[in-house]
């Protein structure tokens, strides 16, 4: 549908020139359909866009001023989909490093002009101008509240049809005939802007994202520059930045939880609905999937990386998995009830962006493995060593070198293809946060020293949150090496405001909805015993199986690190018992008590360095004293009273 078809719409002044420039040009492709932009992401020749080679490929690249052509990813389609693989390495992945704010509202992030020593009203204007002079590919979008939706227009080069097909995947598209029917109606509150070159031209090849908040009197809108083709930064956590930024500023405070949501329901057919939060790698998706089972059928538990002794465990039956969220919640205000102090959410997705490093054989995981060879519709598959015209496997990365695969593959899957998906919102009764460990060993110490789960009282709750270490091997994001935090509720790296504004807005959050039961669970290592996911698989049958009852007093003992809250002593899964070793990791034989008590300083010290940046006027009186407890080296029964 041309632009001249769209009577009456009224996009913002830079938006709207860009289109009327491609229009002219006839060059623009406006999208209604996530069809549409399958076929733009592989384009026919009559459209213009570069020629597929002959062994079925189309190489997206641009002309940069001094350089000549730079390609940057290599596309194509393939029986399940469309497969992207990236020229360079670097671009696999999301670099912690490239969201930069362009506007002079209250941050605490780097600014463009800080960084880059210029205001961004250059670049802009600059950045504007090229989308004037190439062709477009266009669609709308809506995120938020189905009610209360942020209308969005997105606007990329028409090149770019893999990336514009990631973005409407997984926020949705509106289809042209409705924008039609709006008519002068029709109003944006966001638009993103695709720009890929200026990586090179401006930025010496590195991921930026520019978040520019318009928000004066007579404009309320909230672009996005994006100058890079990883979806990562932009099509998904800059569509994340959008909505914190959207929460910020409502009435009634609100946050987007960087999370994943279950409905478990046992053999016996209760239902336990769990809440899982955590930085990057931290198994939010994991906790969405069935355990990975050995070829007998048991479940690995643990290799001792000292000994090589194995643990196993047999359950001859898991409990039914019906997923909610993959990696964002919205916990707005109208979902909650304040009767039941326990926190409602909803999907802030309609696709579901899953990394599959994990899987790297058939078998691994059935269920995915089957949900993505031979799906309803396509898929947008990302860093899979994929063949035109063959069916794309999850288990076949794209290897960065010879030898070492990519640990960042991805597939886009809309939610709709999801079996036993539950639409609308739900009510937690279990939040878990985890955290990627290293091994820890007397030999070599490290904050590896998390049992299998901990409880925690809400206000330690609060501030994992805060803090909410990056952790050990991270997969998805550049490597920047040792501990790090992402922080507030995890989804700090993607917000636009100020840290104090966020961490009141989840302290609020966690206090009105202290009936949910907080656990933490560790991921890769318990101690010296490497166990991948299998601590988040076993807690979720073990709590499920209990449903929301709270521990009672005598169940769980204080952990010796006292951030760590409290653990059981053993737990017993379907009459099998888990012991001390993997509840306590002191009781360890190859970790002991002085290499443990070695973790819990350097896990008290990033705690600390961490959380005296929140100590500013702002902050909420108890969250104050939350904190100057935990500086203060407050035992775990401290916390249960600092809010009982």
């Amino acid at each position: 549908m041309p632009l001249k078809q769209l009577p009456g719409l009224t996009l913002s002044n830079s938006a709207m020139s860009i289109l009327e420039a491609a229009e002219a040009a006839g060059r623009l492709h406006l999208a209604g359909s996530v069809d549409d932009l399958v076929k733009l992401a592989i384009p026919s020749p009559e459209l213009g866009l570069g020629e597929v080679s002959p062994d079925g490929h189309y190489t997206v690249g641009y002309d940069v001023p001094g350089r000549g052509r730079v390609d940057e990813v290599r596309v194509c389609k393939v029986r399940n989909g469309v497969a992207a693989n990236y020229v360079e390495a670097y671009m696999r992945r999301r670099d912690p490093d490239c969201m930069v704010v362009g506007d002079s509202r209250a941050t605490d992030k780097p600014t463009f002009e800080k960084r880059f020593g210029k205001p961004f009203d250059g670049l802009r204007e600059e950045t504007i101008e090229w989308l004037k002079t190439q062709p477009i590919a266009c669609f709308f979008f809506r995120t938020g509240l189905p009610d209360e939706p942020l209308d969005a227009v997105a606007i990329a080069p028409a090149n770019a049809g893999f990336f514009a097909l990631g973005l409407a995947m997984l926020q949705g598209i509106v289809p042209l005939e409705e924008i039609r029917l709006d008519g002068p109606d029709y109003h944006h509150g966001a638009v993103v802007y695709v720009a890929p070159p200026f990586r090179h031209t401006h930025f010496d090849g590195r991921q930026v994202v520019v978040h520019n908040r318009r928000f004066e009197e007579s404009v309320g809108l909230h672009e996005l520059f994006s100058y890079n083709l990883y979806p990562g930064p932009s099509a998904k956590k800059g569509v994340y930045g959008m909505l914190l930024t959207l929460g910020e500023r409502h009435a009634q405070p609100w946050t987007t939880a960087h999370c994943s949501t279950v409905e478990v329901v046992t053999p016996y057919e209760n239902a336990t609905v769990m809440m899982h939060e955590g930085a990057s790698g931290g198994g939010k998706s994991e906790m969405l999937e069935q355990m990975h089972r050995q070829a007998d059928g048991s479940l690995l538990l643990g290799v001792n990386t000292v000994t090589g002794d194995h643990r196993t465990l047999t359950l001859p039956r898991g409990c039914e998995l019906h997923p909610v969220t993959d990696d964002m919640a919205l916990c707005h205000p109208s979902l909650q009830s304040k009767a039941a102090r326990k926190l409602s959410l909803i999907d802030a997705e309609n696709a579901w962006f899953l990394r599959v490093n994990h899987i790297a054989d058939y078998g691994t995981d059935p269920h995915i493995e089957r949900m993505t060879v031979s799906p309803p519709g396509p898929l947008l598959f990302l860093n899979i060593d994929a063949k035109p015209g063959a069916t794309a496997l999850i288990w076949e990365h794209t290897e960065d070198e010879p030898g070492k695969p990519c640990p960042n593959p991805r597939v886009v899957v809309p939610r709709n293809y999801v079996p036993d998906v539950v639409s609308g919102p739900v009510t937690v009764d279990i939040r878990s946060f985890g955290v990627r460990c290293p091994p820890c060993t007397a030999e070599k110490p490290t904050y590896g020293i998390f049992g299998l789960f901990h409880v925690l009282p809400p206000s330690l709750a609060w501030l994992w949150r805060l803090v909410a270490p990056r952790g050990h091997g991270n997969p998805s994001i550049v490597d920047q090496g040792g501990m790090q935090s992402e922080g507030v509720g995890s989804f700090w790296p993607f917000a636009t405001g100020r840290k104090v504004d966020q961490a009141n807005i989840l302290l609020d959050q966690i206090m009105q909805t202290d009936d949910c039961q907080f656990v933490l669970i560790p991921n890769q290592h318990i101690g010296c015993w490497r166990v991948g996911f299998a601590p988040q698989w076993v807690a979720r049958e073990y709590l499920a199986r209990r449903g929301s009852a709270k521990f009672k007093p005598g169940d769980l003992v204080p952990a010796r690190c006292p951030l760590l809250g409290f653990h059981k002593e053993k737990i017993q899964v379907e009459g099998q018992t888990i012991g001390k070793w993997f509840m306590d990791v002191s009781q360890q034989p190859e970790v002991g008590e002085h290499a443990y008590d070695a973790g819990a300083t350097m896990l008290t010290e990033f705690f600390h360095k961490q959380l005296r940046e929140f100590m500013v006027d702002d902050l909420q009186p108890l969250g104050r004293r939350m904190i100057e407890a935990c500086l203060d080296g407050a035992t775990p029964q401290d916390y249960v009273e600092m809010t009982s």
